[in-house]
């Protein structure tokens, strides 16, 4: 049975639950989707044992400081995603979105060298683990329209505007 740390963090936009597997962090999500995002560890661990520890590595600070206004405060948590080759592409390039721009789905499908896989760049979207840190709320629709969020569009429209982001012209 693999033991990972897990913590809560209370947020603007409800509570969010971080698990971390040794010094990387391996899931984030909103505690009402406990169930989801523990599906999720299943399918990657196999079996596992949550234990409480307060603010494993640093990591629920780092994004208590994000909400606070402090958005590079993410870039240095480092993550273990699991996941395909492919998905870990899309992931990775999240990361790449600066705060306070949005990409279009197909825009990041080029991004990473797969023009013609928006959908499957959007079906990628879905499935990350570690929502906010890996900032798939910056990719919206090509008319910059606020598409699906594992969180909610509540919750994505929110986080664009705590960045400043500019969804209002044709996203890039």
């Amino acid at each position: 049975m693999k033991e990972l740390f897990v913590d809560y963090i209370p947020s603007p936009i409800g509570t969010i639950v971080i698990v971390v597997d040794g010094d990387r962090l391996c899931s984030l999500d909103f505690e009402e989707h406990t169930d989801r995002m523990m599906k999720l560890l299943r399918r990657r661990y196999a079996e596992v044992q949550l234990k409480q520890v307060d603010d494993p590595n640093g990591f629920s600070t780092r994004i208590k400081n994000y909400f606070e206004g402090d958005f590079e405060s993410l870039a240095a948590i480092p993550v273990n995603t699991g996941g395909t080759h492919f998905q870990r592409q899309v992931w990775t390039a999240l990361r790449e979105i600066p705060v306070g721009q949005t990409f279009a789905y197909s825009r990041l499908a080029a991004k990473i060298g797969k023009p013609k896989a928006a959908r499957a760049v959007g079906m990628a979207n879905s499935l990350n683990p570690i929502g906010i840190v890996l900032p798939c709320h910056r990719v919206v629709g090509c008319n910059a329209s606020l598409t699906g969020y594992a969180g909610g569009l509540d919750r994505k429209r929110w986080l664009l505007g705590h960045e400043n982001a500019i969804t209002t012209s044709k996203a890039v």
